[in-house]
């Protein structure tokens, strides 16, 4: 069965939902900007277009944000497609007819920051995406962006730069390997401890929500998936991020029986990696045991802190 890369586009559809904040420093890095990740955000609609007549199936913006006044524009695309120009045109004069300021017969449209944030790549892959408006005057406004290639930033970069909204997709630059039952994965386990650890030792130091950590190795977890499809690499890959293929009934009453003792543990005062040595991965994975101590942690302290 062929596999649907709109697994993509939803993953980040549902990161700009349920974690916009994380998506402040990747705007921050795209363009040049500084502003603090706890800023005032919000989500704006885009609105349909009607591209009936474009091969794609998209219809809606992946991401329109506002920070403190500012609109920017980011599209999440697997490979390049003919309609991508004209697509971001679209939607951008959307987001101004949205927001247009008129009066006495004038407008004026705010076009958003814009750019495309390629988790897949090759070497057809443009480093930049140029739209140009042309006037009856003979006038031409330029409107271009530089195109991220996830491939090209590193892990140490996607940790430094606090970009926790790109990671889930890093481990597409493997897919040729690990789709393949023989393939050498042993670098992709590597670079997944990597994140793992990094992101364990942000939440520690407050930079992460318990929410956040957890769902972005869930959603690590659903890539490594849609890539694998079931294959032998999957399981390996997928217990990085504390993730099983299925919990049996039996492994459910293990489960349920080691989370009262953690729940316990944590009442008492006992830190995290102390627990964490005490009870078996294979009985509570990492991501879970993560949100048992925020639970316990919240309801202590009331702000987050002990």
């Amino acid at each position: 069965m062929a596999k649907n890369n709109r697994d993509y586009d939803n993953v980040f559809k549902t990161l700009k939902y349920n974690h916009k904040r994380l998506f402040v420093p990747v705007i921050n890095k795209i363009f040049d900007k500084h502003y603090d990740t706890d800023a005032e955000t919000s989500l704006l609609p885009t609105g349909g277009i009607d591209n009936s007549s474009y091969e794609s199936e998209e219809k809606e913006s992946d991401f329109l944000m506002c920070i403190e006044g500012d609109a920017y524009l980011l599209e999440c695309q697997s490979y390049p497609d003919g309609t991508m120009a004209i697509r971001i045109a679209e939607y951008a004069f959307n987001a101004a007819k949205n927001n247009a300021i008129t009066e006495n017969g004038k407008i004026t449209l705010n076009m958003p920051a814009y750019s495309i944030i390629y988790v897949k790549s090759d070497a057809n892959t443009p480093r930049g995406t140029e739209i140009s408006f042309s006037f009856p005057d003979g006038s031409l406004v330029n409107y271009n962006s530089k195109n991220i290639i996830l491939s090209e930033i590193t892990k140490e970069s996607l940790i430094a730069d606090r970009l926790f909204a790109l990671i889930p997709f890093y481990i597409t630059r493997y897919e040729k390997i690990i789709s393949d039952n023989d393939g050498d994965i042993s670098q992709a386990l590597e670079d997944l401890l990597y994140f793992r650890k990094e992101m364990e030792r942000l939440y520690a130091e407050n930079e992460l929500k318990s929410e956040e950590l957890i769902d972005i190795e869930g959603y690590i977890n659903r890539i490594i998936k849609h890539i694998t499809d079931g294959n032998t690499n999957e399981e390996r890959l997928v217990r990085i991020m504390g993730g099983t293929i299925e919990e049996t009934p039996s492994h459910v009453i293990k489960r349920m029986h080691a989370e009262k003792i953690a729940l316990n543990f944590f009442k008492n005062g006992d830190s995290y990696e102390m627990v964490r040595k005490s009870i078996p991965i294979d009985e509570i994975n990492d991501g879970r045991l993560l949100e048992l101590f925020g639970i316990v942690k919240q309801n202590v302290s009331g702000d987050g802190s002990f």
